[in-house]
């Protein structure tokens, strides 16, 4: 922002620098020297020449208290940049000798006065930022409130002795927490800002006085009382800071403190959506920090819902309602804060996205309107051009609201009418002109307006679907005389089994928990029923796709937001529609969780495929706020992002977007990424117990692990419902121990390591199971040791590995861990599928392994039925054939052609198998069709919740081209 020349002012300001001048020394003769020689300096001069001209207030205190200007303009301070620390010390030796209350009332204004100056000074000679100032003005009330919360609390317990409570069997002092909020709980405050405080105490009980014990409750109420008095009383030295004490629970009619306890119940049972708007900014400004925790985590489910609150909606919409009623009424519209396109409906606008969305996205659970938009725009949550304009008019209005308080220390935000105030803000924002300023106000208040009208629609635009009043009829129908215009009426628009939508409807309708619905929760289930309604008479099979989401309906009955969520999107609605249509395994998903209803919003997303360092970016971030030691936050989160991109993949493949392969290389990204999360997580919490592995004496293991994916996640094939087959390796030295303060074994630090990544993936939380992990492809099967050193793991192969073991290692990889081991273990697994074999022993081998598989996995009779049926996976000529020839083909012939050994997927091999000769065109080509045609059927099936049964004619080619090659390459059929 441009800082005006002193030169450069109109002529209305140019004299009041004359007369500044000439008020100060004539009021403050013995200052006359000092001062000649303060002004000789240019740049202090022109620097004066701002402040006084922009502040009446500056200048009558620098008149006033000419010594503490002084102070502050030889110590340097006006040019200094303050700490926290700084600013709590230079109050801390103003009160070292402090010792009663009027004398502590006396330095707090002193020091506020004193402050301010400074702070006025580097705000107007923008010597400092906007967050600066704010920053300074926070810190100055935190400074003040703690001095004064510490020395009459002290007095107190002279009087009364020290407040008590039993904790654990044991008597502990209490201490009163102090909680900001507003613009001080997210250190904004302005130059006259007032200050909303709650007062909290962590437990029920009473002083340790011996003859005159006080309640808890009592003793924190006088201890509050003092503290507003010391803060908020005007003297002759001023106030402190003004403090409005109506946001606390039951606002001027409740108790001035409150316990922890009946905090916390008021807030689970009487709070108000207001009271959540108020809340997103509060935090403990003084008091014990351990306490400040506790009661920081009772609020925060109050504040932000764990889902995406869509209800919050209409609460928005009432309170946008009264805002622009209250602008309208009270004619705010020179108002920068209150008025149309000021700093309020910024903060609205930032504040609606964290009622919505800050439960699921904890990134948005941020204090500062600047820091929220910032995440928005990051998020794509919001254009990242709206972002930047709201923000530029964030700051310039910020500015404004402070040059119009700065001029004479007043609580207000309302532009001058008088010229001497307009020529100050003028210059004070960087103009020459009042209609220039005024100009560019004008632009960034269209520009918030325009944003503020688009964020939350008005009630008559909010459901842009009309429902046709006879679906309304469907579903209210009460008496049995109806049934007969219903079911004529679902029979018109297309429904095969009106009868069973009927009973559906009408079971629905009788339902207890519909019985006892709140009276607003009513409402949204019978806005939205009709809406359904409606939405799926647009389908190929309405009755089915009705009936597969009638089960959503009724898992979201105590949480009505998810159906506001539809109705406040209609797009939303549709897709649902779309997607449980075509595939009643989305349909269940979304009934199990709910939740995932949210990823359905934005089709600019639903349908794409993310890179693998996209997928990874995005599940760091989902988690960053979330302390490593919270097992059960990070289990959540990982299982609503498996679940949301199973969710992406599942849309993008049943509207045919997604190819197989795609479906397949998507699915195994997630699982590898989700892998890596959970190996960081087990490896974190372990060494924060037993300290790091030692790979040598001295010498501590930097993540000598690696997690070897096998079968369809290690040959990039994973299905909808794959679970992960896994061998865990470590390269550790055994006979050492960890380096932490309680050492265990090596071995037992990786068998530990083993065990919690397959409880966090594997433990049924509300959200379900992460992943089912099959551990028996490890060395020795489940006898062996759940975790392997790579030494062991390479003689069990060399020497007591079963042919079938062999087999599997062709479709094994590393897919996390770390990457020098990594190397080594792919070096390996080339070494032992390049070992020559017996071909005609492999053949046999292989033969019987795949028989007997077949004995013990295929339904007896399916292809002796008539017709005959074909089991895409295990059925003669299906994929385990495919999959066993290859396998076959890898280890027989690797020893002479390596590039057979480099890759782990099926489709790579017999590519490699027909680029070295072994295989011809056609042949190669004849297996890769019918290897993809049968995963891509059976992927279908699965999404349908089928099995992976076909008649055989509809695969006759593929099937007889399977047999005819399994015959030349292993030759045994029984």
């Amino acid at each position: 922002m441009k800082v005006l020349s002193p030169a450069d002012f109109p002529a209305l300001l140019s004299e009041q620098i004359n007369q500044n001048r000439q008020q100060f020394t004539s009021t403050n003769p013995d200052y006359l020297a000092w001062f000649e020689q303060c002004v000789a300096d240019k740049k202090f001069s022109e620097q004066l020449d701002r402040v006084w001209c922009g502040s009446q207030y500056a200048f009558d205190l620098c008149c006033r208290k000419p010594l503490l200007f002084r102070e502050l303009v030889d110590s340097n301070n006006l040019k200094t940049t303050y700490t926290k620390a700084s600013i709590q010390n230079n109050l801390s030796h103003r009160l070292v000798h402090t010792n009663n209350p009027k004398e502590l009332d006396s330095q707090l204004r002193l020091n506020r006065n004193q402050e301010m100056l400074r702070i006025i000074w580097r705000d107007i000679n923008r010597l400092a930022d906007l967050e600066e100032t704010t920053r300074d003005i926070s810190l100055l009330a935190e400074a003040s409130i703690q001095q004064a919360l510490d020395f009459h609390h002290n007095n107190l317990v002279k009087l009364y002795g020290r407040p008590m409570a039993i904790i654990n069997s044991i008597s502990t002092e209490q201490k009163m927490m102090v909680i900001g909020m507003g613009k001080l709980g997210a250190r904004e405050l302005n130059l006259s800002s007032d200050i909303d405080l709650m007062f909290c105490y962590p437990r029920r009980g009473e002083t340790d006085h011996k003859k005159n014990p006080q309640d808890n409750g009592e003793f924190f109420t006088r201890v509050a009382r003092k503290l507003i008095q010391s803060i908020d009383q005007m003297t002759v030295d001023g106030f402190v800071f003004r403090v409005d004490m109506r946001l606390r629970p039951y606002g001027e009619s409740g108790a001035l403190v409150l316990s922890l306890g009946a905090m916390e119940e008021y807030y689970q049972d009487q709070g108000r959506d207001w009271e959540r708007y108020a809340m997103i900014k509060a935090r403990v400004i003084a008091g014990e920090a351990k306490t400040a925790g506790q009661l920081m985590n009772v609020l925060r489910p109050f504040t932000y819902r764990r889902y995406v609150d869509f209800s919050a909606f209409e609460s928005l919409r009432s309170m946008k309602k009264m805002i622009q009623q209250e602008v309208k009424r009270r004619r705010l519209d020179n108002d920068v804060k209150l008025g149309p396109g000021g700093i309020r409906d910024i903060e609205f606008i930032a504040q609606c996205f964290q009622l919505i969305r800050g439960g699921r996205e904890l990134e948005l659970q941020e204090r500062r309107v600047q820091t929220v938009l910032t995440v928005l725009a990051e998020q794509n949550t919001m254009p990242v051009k709206a972002v930047e304009e709201l923000q530029a008019a964030y700051l310039f209005l910020r500015n404004t609201e402070h040059g119009i308080q700065a001029f004479n220390d007043q609580q207000t935000q309302t532009l001058p009418i008088d010229h001497l105030p307009q020529a100050a803000l003028a210059m004070v924002l960087g103009f020459r002109q009042w209609p220039d300023f005024i100009a560019a106000l004008t632009k960034h208040r269209n520009n918030v307006s325009k944003h503020f009208q688009q964020i939350i629609a008005d009630d008559k635009e909010a459901v842009a679907m009309d429902k046709p009043s006879n679906w309304d009829t469907v579903w209210l129908a009460d008496s049995d005389n109806d049934n007969d215009q219903v079911l004529a009426y679902l029979a018109e628009a297309g429904h095969e089994d009106g009868q069973a939508v009927l009973t559906q409807l009408q079971r629905l309708q009788k339902d207890r928990t519909v019985q006892r619905m709140q009276a607003v929760s009513r409402e949204r289930l019978d806005q939205f029923i009709p809406l359904l309604l409606q939405a799926v008479a647009n389908t190929a099979s309405p009755s089915a796709t009705l009936l597969r989401i009638v089960p959503l309906v009724e898992s979201v009955l105590r949480r009505s937001a998810y159906l506001v969520l539809l109705v406040e999107n209609p797009n939303a609605l549709k897709q649902l529609v779309i997607l449980c249509s075509a595939s009643p395994w989305i349909a269940e998903k979304l009934a199990t969780q709910p939740v995932l209803l949210d990823e359905l919003l934005d089709t600019r997303t639903l349908y794409q495929v993310p890179e693998k360092d996209k997928l990874r970016a995005e599940l760091q971030q989902h988690l960053l706020r979330v302390a490593w030691d919270d097992l059960e936050a990070h289990m959540d989160g990982l299982r609503y992002f498996k679940q949301a991109h199973q969710l992406h993949i599942s849309a993008a493949e049943v509207i045919g977007k997604l190819p197989l392969m795609k479906v397949s290389d998507y699915l195994t990204m997630i699982a590898e990424v989700v892998l890596e999360h959970v190996l960081e997580l087990a490896w974190s919490n372990l060494v924060a117990k037993h300290g790091r592995p030692q790979k040598s004496k001295g010498v501590a293991c930097d993540k000598d692990f690696i997690i070897v994916g096998y079968g369809k996640l290690g040959g990039i094939e994973l299905g909808h419902g794959s679970d992960l087959d896994l061998v865990f390796i470590h390269n550790a030295a055994s006979g050492l121990s960890t380096d932490g303060d309680r050492p265990i074994d090596n071995g037992m630090f990786f068998t530990r390591l083993g065990q919690r990544m397959i409880h966090i993936m594997t433990a049924q939380t509300p959200s379900g199971m992460l992943y089912e992990v099959d551990m028996r492809l490890r060395p020795s099967g489940t006898s062996g040791l759940l975790v392997t050193s790579l030494s062991a793991f390479e003689t069990y192969q060399k020497q007591d590995a079963w042919t079938w073991e062999h087999q599997a290692l062709v479709r094994s990889r590393v897919v996390a861990g770390d990457k020098q081991l990594s190397q080594t273990f792919e070096a390996l697994r080339v070494e032992l599928l390049c070992q020559h074999r017996d071909e005609d022993q492999l053949k046999k081998q292989v033969g019987a392994m795949r028989e007997k598989m077949r004995d013990h996995l295929l339904p007896k009779g399916l292809e002796q039925a008539d017709p005959p049926i074909f089991h895409l996976k295990h059925g003669t000529g299906a994929i385990v054939d495919i999959e066993f020839m290859v396998q076959y083909a890898v280890l027989a012939w690797s020893h002479q052609h390596p590039a057979l050994a480099v890759y782990t997927d099926n489709i790579r091999i017999l590519e490699a198998l027909q680029q070295q000769g072994l295989f011809s065109i056609a042949e190669a080509e004849a297996l890769t069709e019918a290897y993809k045609a049968y995963r891509a059927h059976a992927h279908r099936l699965s999404l349908q919740q089928q099995p992976s049964e076909v008649p055989l004619a509809d695969f006759a080619r593929h099937r007889q081209a399977v047999v005819t090659l399994w015959l030349q390459v292993i030759g045994c059929r029984r």
